[in-house]
Protein backbone atom coordinates (compact mmCIF):
# COMPACT_ATOMS: atom_id res chain seq x y z
CA UNK A 1 0.00 0.00 0.00
CA UNK A 2 2.49 2.30 0.87
CA UNK A 3 4.93 1.61 -2.79
CA UNK A 4 1.31 3.01 -4.33
CA UNK A 5 0.51 6.11 -2.60
CA UNK A 6 3.93 7.90 -4.20
CA UNK A 7 2.80 7.25 -7.82
CA UNK A 8 -1.28 8.10 -6.82
CA UNK A 9 0.08 11.61 -5.16
CA UNK A 10 2.41 12.51 -8.02
CA UNK A 11 -0.28 11.59 -10.46
CA UNK A 12 -3.08 13.21 -8.69
CA UNK A 13 -0.51 16.30 -8.15
CA UNK A 14 0.15 16.12 -11.97
CA UNK A 15 -3.62 16.23 -12.88
CA UNK A 16 -4.17 19.07 -10.27
CA UNK A 17 -1.14 21.29 -11.21
CA UNK A 18 -2.76 20.49 -15.26
CA UNK A 19 -6.18 21.74 -14.19
CA UNK A 20 -4.58 24.96 -12.87
CA UNK A 21 -2.52 25.70 -16.28
CA UNK A 22 -5.32 25.06 -18.48
CA UNK A 23 -7.47 27.69 -16.20
CA UNK A 24 -4.31 30.06 -16.75
CA UNK A 25 -3.95 29.50 -20.63
CA UNK A 26 -7.70 30.84 -21.01
CA UNK A 27 -7.04 33.07 -18.45
CA UNK A 28 -3.88 34.44 -19.84
CA UNK A 29 -5.69 34.22 -23.59
CA UNK A 30 -8.49 36.76 -22.70
CA UNK A 31 -6.57 39.00 -21.26
CA UNK A 32 -4.17 38.74 -24.01
CA UNK A 33 -7.15 39.64 -26.18
CA UNK A 34 -8.23 42.38 -23.65
CA UNK A 35 -5.14 44.22 -23.44
CA UNK A 36 -5.83 45.32 -27.75
CA UNK A 37 -7.58 48.29 -28.26
CA UNK A 38 -9.36 46.71 -31.35
CA UNK A 39 -10.48 43.76 -28.99
CA UNK A 40 -11.30 45.69 -25.70
CA UNK A 41 -14.70 47.14 -26.99
CA UNK A 42 -16.32 43.11 -27.79
CA UNK A 43 -15.51 42.34 -24.30
CA UNK A 44 -18.17 44.89 -22.96
CA UNK A 45 -21.12 44.55 -25.70
CA UNK A 46 -20.87 40.73 -26.98
CA UNK A 47 -23.20 37.86 -25.94
CA UNK A 48 -20.78 35.78 -25.21
CA UNK A 49 -17.34 34.37 -27.02
CA UNK A 50 -15.57 31.00 -27.49
CA UNK A 51 -11.59 31.28 -26.62
CA UNK A 52 -9.19 28.56 -27.68
CA UNK A 53 -5.53 28.96 -26.21
CA UNK A 54 -3.71 26.95 -28.64
CA UNK A 55 -4.83 26.02 -32.10
CA UNK A 56 -2.03 23.91 -34.09
CA UNK A 57 -2.14 24.54 -37.29
CA UNK A 58 0.37 22.32 -40.23
CA UNK A 59 0.69 20.73 -43.94
CA UNK A 60 2.50 19.86 -47.01
CA UNK A 61 -0.04 20.24 -49.92
CA UNK A 62 -2.98 19.12 -47.68
CA UNK A 63 -3.29 20.60 -44.07
CA UNK A 64 -5.27 21.02 -40.47
CA UNK A 65 -5.75 22.37 -37.73
CA UNK A 66 -7.32 21.27 -34.18
CA UNK A 67 -7.56 22.81 -31.44
CA UNK A 68 -9.97 22.62 -27.76
CA UNK A 69 -11.47 25.59 -26.10
CA UNK A 70 -14.51 27.13 -23.80
CA UNK A 71 -17.43 29.16 -24.44
CA UNK A 72 -18.13 31.65 -22.45
CA UNK A 73 -22.15 33.81 -22.05
CA UNK A 74 -22.44 36.88 -19.22
CA UNK A 75 -18.60 35.79 -18.23
CA UNK A 76 -19.71 32.23 -17.26
CA UNK A 77 -18.71 29.14 -19.28
CA UNK A 78 -21.03 27.45 -20.76
CA UNK A 79 -19.56 24.85 -21.94
CA UNK A 80 -16.26 23.53 -24.00
CA UNK A 81 -15.61 22.93 -27.70
CA UNK A 82 -13.27 21.47 -30.55
CA UNK A 83 -12.27 23.35 -33.72
CA UNK A 84 -11.18 21.26 -36.37
CA UNK A 85 -10.24 22.33 -39.93
CA UNK A 86 -8.92 20.72 -42.88
CA UNK A 87 -7.09 22.70 -45.83
CA UNK A 88 -6.34 22.38 -49.61
CA UNK A 89 -3.86 24.39 -51.40
CA UNK A 90 -0.58 25.87 -51.70
CA UNK A 91 0.84 25.48 -47.93
CA UNK A 92 4.10 24.39 -45.92
CA UNK A 93 4.76 24.69 -42.63
CA UNK A 94 3.07 24.50 -38.92
CA UNK A 95 1.96 27.15 -36.67
CA UNK A 96 0.38 27.90 -33.24
CA UNK A 97 -2.07 30.55 -32.65
CA UNK A 98 -4.94 31.48 -30.10
CA UNK A 99 -8.76 32.06 -31.36
CA UNK A 100 -11.35 34.13 -30.10
CA UNK A 101 -14.87 34.31 -31.43
CA UNK A 102 -17.01 37.13 -30.35
CA UNK A 103 -20.97 36.42 -30.49
CA UNK A 104 -22.90 39.69 -31.49
CA UNK A 105 -26.43 38.40 -29.39
CA UNK A 106 -28.00 35.34 -28.43
CA UNK A 107 -29.22 34.43 -31.68
CA UNK A 108 -25.19 33.94 -32.94
CA UNK A 109 -24.68 32.16 -30.15
CA UNK A 110 -27.42 29.59 -30.03
CA UNK A 111 -26.02 29.19 -33.64
CA UNK A 112 -22.29 28.49 -32.67
CA UNK A 113 -23.69 26.28 -29.83
CA UNK A 114 -26.21 24.25 -31.37
CA UNK A 115 -23.85 21.04 -31.55
CA UNK A 116 -21.93 21.18 -34.81
CA UNK A 117 -21.14 24.92 -36.54
CA UNK A 118 -18.96 25.95 -39.68
CA UNK A 119 -17.23 28.71 -40.38
CA UNK A 120 -17.29 28.80 -44.37
CA UNK A 121 -13.55 29.56 -46.20
CA UNK A 122 -14.40 32.72 -46.33
CA UNK A 123 -14.86 33.64 -42.99
CA UNK A 124 -12.39 36.80 -42.06
CA UNK A 125 -10.25 36.63 -39.06
CA UNK A 126 -8.56 39.69 -37.85
CA UNK A 127 -4.69 38.83 -36.37
CA UNK A 128 -3.62 41.15 -33.94
CA UNK A 129 0.13 39.93 -33.27
CA UNK A 130 2.50 42.77 -33.71
CA UNK A 131 3.71 42.55 -37.69
CA UNK A 132 0.64 40.91 -38.68
CA UNK A 133 -1.83 41.93 -41.53
CA UNK A 134 -5.23 40.30 -42.37
CA UNK A 135 -7.75 40.26 -44.70
CA UNK A 136 -9.33 37.17 -45.90
CA UNK A 137 -13.12 36.84 -47.16
CA UNK A 138 -15.21 39.08 -49.43
CA UNK A 139 -17.09 40.32 -45.94
CA UNK A 140 -14.72 43.75 -46.29
CA UNK A 141 -13.18 43.13 -42.31
CA UNK A 142 -9.71 44.59 -42.74
CA UNK A 143 -6.71 44.74 -40.55
CA UNK A 144 -3.21 45.92 -39.97
CA UNK A 145 -0.94 45.31 -37.03
CA UNK A 146 2.82 47.38 -35.69
CA UNK A 147 4.98 46.30 -33.83
CA UNK A 148 4.25 48.61 -30.78
CA UNK A 149 1.67 47.75 -28.11
CA UNK A 150 -1.31 49.40 -30.31
CA UNK A 151 -1.13 46.72 -32.74
CA UNK A 152 -4.23 46.18 -34.94
CA UNK A 153 -5.37 49.61 -33.63
CA UNK A 154 -5.93 50.77 -37.54
CA UNK A 155 -8.25 48.05 -38.07
CA UNK A 156 -11.89 48.35 -38.89
CA UNK A 157 -13.67 45.73 -37.75
CA UNK A 158 -17.51 44.70 -37.66
CA UNK A 159 -19.51 41.40 -36.89
CA UNK A 160 -20.24 39.35 -39.86
CA UNK A 161 -23.37 37.78 -39.46
CA UNK A 162 -23.75 38.31 -35.94
CA UNK A 163 -20.04 37.50 -35.00
CA UNK A 164 -16.36 38.43 -35.14
CA UNK A 165 -13.33 36.22 -35.47
CA UNK A 166 -10.10 37.10 -33.76
CA UNK A 167 -6.20 35.43 -33.85
CA UNK A 168 -3.15 36.10 -31.97
CA UNK A 169 0.00 34.37 -33.44
CA UNK A 170 2.22 32.12 -30.94
CA UNK A 171 4.74 31.02 -33.16
CA UNK A 172 5.88 28.72 -36.33
CA UNK A 173 6.17 29.78 -39.53
CA UNK A 174 3.76 28.73 -42.37
CA UNK A 175 2.91 29.18 -46.18
CA UNK A 176 0.03 29.09 -47.20
CA UNK A 177 -2.70 29.89 -50.45
CA UNK A 178 -5.53 27.15 -49.44
CA UNK A 179 -9.04 27.23 -48.68
CA UNK A 180 -10.85 24.87 -45.74
CA UNK A 181 -13.69 26.11 -43.13
CA UNK A 182 -13.35 26.03 -39.70
CA UNK A 183 -15.44 23.50 -37.89
CA UNK A 184 -16.39 23.69 -34.22
CA UNK A 185 -18.09 21.00 -31.74
CA UNK A 186 -19.92 22.49 -28.63
CA UNK A 187 -20.58 20.35 -25.55
CA UNK A 188 -22.23 21.97 -22.49
CA UNK A 189 -21.29 22.23 -19.17
CA UNK A 190 -23.87 19.58 -17.46
CA UNK A 191 -25.59 21.12 -14.58
CA UNK A 192 -25.62 19.58 -11.33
Amino acid sequence: MKKLFLPVALLGSFFILSLVQAADDYSKTIKTFSESPVVKPFFGNAYGYAVFPTIGKGGIGIGGAHGSGKVYAGGKVTGTSKMTQVTIGFQLGGQAFSQIIFFEDERAYKEFTSGEFEFGAQASAVAITAGAQAKAGTSGATAGATSKGDAGSQAKVGYQKGMVIFTHAKGGLMYEASLGGQGFSFEPIKKK
